[in-house]
C-alpha cells in the first residue's frame, strides 16, 4: 500500500503536510499526464491485467512458444510417408541407319511418376526426435511462465513508482509553499531588525533548494510515468490503493526456497532443457543404426524412346537397407558435442537453482528490511515533527535561529521522503518474492483475464498433416 502525502485538513501554517493514512490513491495533476478527472480509479490488479493481455514481450514469448509447437509436428512428419511426383514432356528428333536403312522422325515423349517412401526403422531418430520436440515445447512453456514472472513483477514495481515518485513530488511541492511563507516572516523580521541578512539568505538558499528538488522530483516521476507506459501500455491517470500481498507468500523463508526450488519456471525450463540435451544424444547416436524404407514408384511413359506407339507402365514395391559403414568421423564428432552440450545442460541446471535460491533468499531480505525500515521511518517522522514544532516554538523567543529551523524542516522533509519510499520497497518487496518462489502468476493474483492456455495451440498442430495457415487464421 501507499503512503499519502497531503492531508489538508490537518495542515498547520508553515508546516509540512501530515500523512494520517497508509496506501491511498495517488493522482496525477501535472502537465505530462493531464489533470485529475472524475472516473474510475487504476488499481494494481487492473494494471497488472493489461499488462498480461498486452505487454508487447509477454506477447512475443506467447508467439516463441507456439511456434515452437510446430517441432512436434515436423517431428511426428518422420513416421508419416513421404509422397513425390514427378512429370516431364519433351521433343525427341531421330535420324539414324539401321542395316541400311534410314529412320528420320521425331517425337514429343511424356512421363509422369508417383514416388512413396516410407521409414521403417531409422535407428530411432524419429522416435526420440518426437519426445526431443515435446521436451522444447515443455520448456518453451516454462520460459512463458517466467516471461509472466518478471511482466507482472516489472508491473507492480512500475505502479508503485508512479505512486512513490508522486507523493516525493506533492512533498517537494509542499516543502516549497512552505519555505516561501518561511522566507516572508523572516524578511519581515529583518524589516523590523528581528533578525539579521544571513537569515534572509539561508531561507532563499533553502527555497532555491527546495525548487531545484522539485524539479528533479517532476524529472523522476517523468521516467516512471514512461516505464509505466512502456510495461503496462497506458499513461496513468488515478492509480489506486495497493497492498503488499503478504498473504500469498510462504510463510517463511526455508519455504519460500522449497518452493522456489520446485516450481519456478526457470528451474523447470533448464531441467526441459536437460532433456532436449540427453535426446540429441540418441538422435546423434541414431545415426550409426541401419536404416530401412519401403519405396513404392508407379510410373507411365508415352512414347518411350522416341516411337510414337511405344507405351510403358512400371510399378514397383522396394524394400531398402542402407548400412552407415565410414562417414568420415561426421557423426562421431556430433555425437561427442552432443554429449558435452548435455553436460553444459546439466550444469546450467545447478547453477539456475542456485541463482534462484540466491535470489530467494535476498528478495526476502529485502522484504524483511523493508518491513523494519517503515516502522524506523514512521518513529522518525513522528520525531521530527515534534522537532520541528520545538524549534518553531523556541526561534520566536531568540533561542533558535532561522537555520535551525530550516534545518529540523529538512529533516521533516527527508524522513517523511524516507517513509514514502520505505512503504513503495514494501509493496514492491512482496511482489519480488512471490516471483522469486515461482508463485507470481495471473491466476494466483486472481487477475480478471482470460487466461493463456498454450496447450489449445499445441493441440491444433500436433497432428496436422497438411495446410498452409495457423490456427489463427494467419
Amino acid at each position: 500500500m501507499f503512503l499519502k502525502v497531503l492531508d489538508k485538513g490537518n495542515r498547520r501554517p508553515g508546516h509540512l503536510a501530515m500523512p494520517t493514512k497508509l496506501f491511498v490513491a495517488a493522482t496525477l495533476s501535472w502537465g505530462l499526464v493531464g489533470s485529475s478527472r472524475a472516473g474510475h480509479a487504476e488499481t494494481i490488479s487492473s494494471a497488472l491485467s493489461r499488462a498480461y493481455m498486452g505487454n508487447p514481450d509477454l506477447n512475443q514469448q506467447r508467439a516463441a512458444g507456439r511456434a515452437s509447437d510446430e517441432t512436434v509436428s515436423r517431428a511426428v512428419s518422420g513416421f508419416r510417408p513421404q509422397v513425390s511426383g514427378t512429370a516431364s514432356l519433351g521433343y525427341n528428333n531421330e535420324d539414324a541407319t539401321l542395316s541400311g536403312e534410314r529412320i528420320k522422325g521425331s517425337s514429343f515423349p511424356t512421363a509422369a511418376g508417383l514416388t512413396v517412401t516410407q521409414t521403417i526403422f531409422n535407428g530411432n531418430q524419429t522416435v526420440n526426435g518426437v519426445r526431443q520436440a515435446e521436451s522444447g515445447v515443455l520448456q518453451a512453456r516454462e520460459t512463458i511462465r517466467n516471461t509472466e514472472q518478471n511482466t507482472l513483477q516489472n508491473g507492480a514495481t512500475a505502479y508503485m513508482n508512479v505512486l512513490r515518485d508522486t507523493a516525493i513530488l506533492d512533498l517537494n511541492k509542499n516543502n516549497i509553499t512552505v519555505l516561501e511563507e518561511q522566507l516572508r516572516q523572516t524578511r519581515d523580521r529583518f524589516n523590523v531588525g528581528e533578525v539579521t541578512r544571513t537569515d534572509v539568505a539561508q531561507a532563499e538558499s533553502s527555497l532555491a533548494t527546495a525548487r531545484s528538488n522539485y524539479f528533479t522530483a517532476q524529472a523522476n516521476l517523468q521516467n516512471s510515468v514512461a516505464n509505466f507506459r512502456q510495461i503496462i501500455g497506458v499513461e496513468p491517470k488515478r492509480l489506486e490503493a495497493a497492498r503488499p500481498i503478504d498473504a500469498l507468500l510462504p510463510s517463511n523463508l526455508q519455504s519460500a526456497i522449497t518452493v522456489a526450488l520446485s516450481e519456478h519456471p526457470a528451474i523447470q525450463a533448464a531441467f526441459h532443457n536437460v532433456d532436449v540435451a540427453q535426446l540429441q544424444v540418441q538422435v546423434q547416436e541414431g545415426q550409426l543404426y541401419p536404416t530401412v524404407n519401403v519405396v513404392g514408384n508407379v510410373q507411365q511413359n508415352n512414347q518411350y524412346q522416341g516411337a510414337p506407339n511405344n507405351r510403358l507402365f512400371n510399378a514397383s514395391v522396394l524394400a531398402q537397407l542402407s548400412v552407415p559403414i565410414y562417414t568420415g568421423g561426421a557423426a562421431y564428432a556430433q555425437i561427442r558435442q552432443a554429449k558435452e552440450l548435455l553436460s553444459q545442460a546439466r550444469l546450467q541446471a545447478d547453477l539456475q537453482r542456485d541463482i534462484i535460491r540466491a535470489t530467494v533468499v535476498s528478495s526476502w531480505g529485502q522484504l524483511e528490511t523493508a518491513k523494519a525500515v517503515i516502522r524506523s521511518s514512521q518513529a522518525a517522522v513522528k520525531s521530527s515533527e515534534i522537532a520541528l514544532d520545538g524549534v518553531r516554538e523556541e526561534a520566536k523567543v531568540g533561542q533558535r535561529t532561522t537555520l535551525d529551523v530550516l534545518i529540523a524542516q529538512q529533516t521533516l522533509l527527508n524522513a517523511r521522503v524516507n517513509l514514502v519510499s520505505a512503504q513503495r520497497d514494501r509493496v514492491v518487496a512482496s511482489y519480488v518474492v512471490m516471483a522469486a518462489s515461482g508463485r507470481l502468476s495471473a491466476a494466483n493474483l486472481a487477475l480478471n483475464v482470460v487466461q493463456y492456455d498454450p496447450t489449445i495451440h499445441y493441440d491444433q498442430v500436433k497432428d496436422k498433416w497438411i495446410g498452409l495457415r495457423t490456427p489463427d487464421g494467419q
